[in-house]
């Protein structure tokens, strides 16, 4: 990483929020930053809402542009339920103008570190795009299940314990 890069790094403002500390405005940037990545650039028709938002802490990267905020990155935190025993990372993205500096690997650290504050010694799963697998197993993510489709997409279940 050069010093740019840091210093882009550095402007980055972090907010968790829980659901229900979600304003009108955050959930229209998340859904909106969502549909971008995932449905329109990917070009992967799916359920986006999946009735779990509800549930989720999210973790909103705002970057500083011409005087206003502008989301740069977001992931959502899934707690342990009766189905799934392990906290959740999932939903992760990085904006268009801000790929290149970084954003993903310091959004998986603020992830991981706040997971650690908030349930100590939890397992940690993410379903990821299989491409994807080295940059999550250089968090120490590991491969759970083999390779399958979703939304004709290839990913894979990973786990960090």
């Amino acid at each position: 990483m050069n010093d740019r890069q840091r210093s882009r790094l550095n402007e980055i403002e972090w907010r968790w929020k829980p659901f229900s500390e979600l304003s009108a405005a955050d959930v229209y940037e998340m859904l909106e930053a969502r549909s971008k990545v995932f449905v329109v650039e990917q070009n992967c028709v799916y359920g986006d809402i999946d009735g779990i938002d509800k549930d989720a802490w999210h973790l909103f990267a705002f970057m500083p542009i011409e005087g206003r905020s502008t989301l740069a990155g977001y992931l959502r935190v899934l707690l342990p339920d009766e189905t799934h025993p392990d906290v959740r990372i999932g939903r992760v993205l990085t904006t268009a103008e801000f790929r290149g500096i970084g954003l993903g690997n310091a959004m998986l650290e603020q992830a991981l570190k706040h997971i650690a504050s908030q349930w100590p010694n939890a397992a940690i799963s993410l379903h990821a795009q299989a491409h994807l697998q080295p940059f999550y197993g250089a968090f120490g993510f590991r491969p759970t299940s083999d390779i399958h489709d979703e939304d004709g997409i290839p990913h894979v279940w990973m786990r960090s314990a």
